[in-house]
């Protein structure tokens, strides 16, 4: 996907940053479109198709991470929170809102035009066909061709880094993955030291996957190394 062809949909109620992200992505080559609020931002979401989603936190009316939570209901395009908040408390909670990466303003435009690129090439990556395309571990079924996953029969919606990272593991079955594999593999080399990312993206995926108690174990975390996917 070309710049030129990919669209960004950035929404901040603060008017000069729009301007300025909206003219820093433009002289990247992206197709930029703005939005001041949650609500416009949903409803620009509704009738047109976007490839990225760059979206404020501290909205008038409803805020960014309960308008990110409701795109998710018919959207798995990549998020970028943009935060006024340097606490980790804080970059955590967005990135369990199902958002895919943050930067902290104030944020240099260098930083923004790479985490926007990074969110694409993310959303965009592809693995080699594996041996075996179908992982299946109780009522747990992965299909790795069609990048679709069930549980009991039911399909679970993934983004692309979710589905990216449950396939690495499924595909390891047995074997221990260290946090820095798992990072480089699917968020990058720049990601390498972001441990939060990881641990956020697990839970995410075991609340998906509803890998409750006992069931725990087929996302197993290895201290202080890494996790295994096991086969139950």
């Amino acid at each position: 996907m070309s710049p030129k062809t990919t669209r960004i949909l950035v929404v901040d109620d603060d008017v000069e940053i729009l301007r300025l992200i909206r003219r820093v992505l433009e002289i990247e080559g992206f197709h930029v479109i703005t939005a001041e609020t949650g609500e416009a931002a949903i409803q620009e979401m509704e009738r047109e198709q976007f490839d990225l989603l760059v979206l404020d936190l501290m909205l008038p009316g409803i805020d960014g991470i309960t308008t990110c939570r409701h795109i998710r209901n018919f959207s798995t395009l990549p998020i970028i929170i943009l935060t006024a908040k340097t606490n980790v408390e804080e970059k955590v909670k967005a990135l369990e809102a199902c958002a895919d990466d943050y930067v902290t303003k104030p944020f240099s435009t260098q930083e923004l035009v790479a985490r926007v690129r990074a969110a694409l090439r993310r959303s965009q990556m592809t693995f080699p066909a594996p041996s075996s395309s179908q992982v299946v571990s109780g009522k747990l079924e992965i299909n790795c061709l069609d990048r679709r996953v069930t549980v009991a029969g039911e399909e679970i919606k993934l983004t692309p880094t979710e589905f990216n990272l449950l396939q690495e593991l499924a595909l390891h079955n047995g074997k221990v993955l260290t946090h820095t594999y798992l990072l480089n593999r699917i968020w990058g080399s720049e990601y390498r030291d972001e441990l939060r990312y990881l641990h956020v993206f697990v839970n995410r995926l075991r609340n998906k996957l509803m890998l409750h108690e006992e069931n725990q174990r087929m996302i197993e975390n290895i201290s202080g190394v890494g996790y295994r996917f096991n086969i139950l």
